[in-house]
């Protein structure tokens, strides 16, 4: 696989997380939160889908930085286990 196909892949898959987010979104929105409460099978679906968010994005952000450092636009220091944050 090539460093375009995995940003594609990356990119998809993180499009798709947040589009499986929107559908419950709707359904969040909809709720009164004078009247009711949010349905246990939302929240199991909403505790799944931010997690499969999260992985999407940590991994286009991986990927991303790896291509900037390839590409010599940030310090080495940035992407190895700094989290970005130099002292």
């Amino acid at each position: 696989m090539t460093e375009i196909e995995a940003l594609k892949a990356s990119l998809r898959g993180a499009r798709n997380a947040v589009a499986a987010l929107a559908e419950v979104t709707r359904r969040v929105d909809a709720v009164d939160p004078h009247q009711s409460d949010v349905s246990e099978n939302d929240l199991e679906l909403l505790q799944s889908l931010t997690l499969a968010n999260a992985i999407a994005a940590q991994a286009l952000r991986g990927l991303v930085e790896s291509m900037l450092k390839r590409r010599g636009k940030i310090p080495q220091g940035a992407v190895e286990g700094s989290g970005g944050i130099e002292e």
